[in-house]
C-alpha cells in the first residue's frame, strides 16, 4: 500500500515538472509585440524625436473640460515633490510678468474644498493633465471628433 502511494506521488510529481518545463519552454522564444512593433525587453531604444509645436500660442481646446495644452518644450523643467518650475511663470503674480497663463482658481482649493495660498499638492503635478502637443502620427487608429463638430 505504502509502495503504490509512493509510485502515485513520484508520478504526479514527474508530470507537474513536465508540464511545468514544456510550458516554460514554450514562452522562452516569443519577443513582446507592443505599439512599436517587436523588440527586446533589454534593448535600448532612443527617445522618439518628436516634432513638437513650440508655437508660444495657445491651442484650441476639443471639449470643455480639456486641460490647456503646453505650446512649449518641457523636457528640462523640475516638477518633483520640492520643486516646480512650471509655478515659475504661471503661478500668481509672476503669470503678468512672463505674459503667461495664470494657474486656474481650481487649482489652490484642496480635495476637502478648503481655498489655499498656493498649488494644492493634488495639482502639484501639471504635466498629470496638461501635455505639451506635438506632431506626430497616431499609433492607432482615432475617430475622436470634437465637441464643438458634432450635431
Amino acid at each position: 500500500m505504502k509502495t503504490w502511494i509512493k509510485i502515485t506521488t513520484l508520478t504526479v510529481v514527474v508530470w507537474a515538472f513536465a508540464a511545468f518545463v514544456n510550458v516554460s519552454g514554450a514562452y522562452a522564444g516569443e519577443t513582446v509585440l507592443s505599439l512599436r512593433g517587436v523588440a527586446a525587453i533589454d534593448e535600448d531604444v532612443a527617445a522618439a524625436d518628436l516634432n513638437r509645436q513650440d508655437t508660444g500660442k495657445r491651442f484650441t481646446r476639443n471639449y470643455r473640460q480639456q486641460p490647456p495644452l503646453i505650446p512649449h518644450n518641457i523636457d528640462k523643467y523640475e516638477i518633483d515633490l520640492k520643486a516646480n518650475q512650471c509655478l515659475g511663470c504661471h503661478d500668481w503674480p509672476q503669470n503678468v510678468e512672463a505674459n503667461a497663463p495664470k494657474i486656474s482658481e481650481t487649482h489652490y482649493v484642496s480635495p476637502t474644498g478648503v481655498r489655499l495660498n498656493k498649488v494644492s499638492g493634488s495639482r502639484w503635478f501639471c504635466n498629470q493633465c496638461h501635455v505639451p502637443q506635438a506632431q506626430a502620427q497616431a499609433l492607432v487608429p482615432n475617430t475622436f471628433t470634437s465637441s464643438n463638430e458634432m450635431k
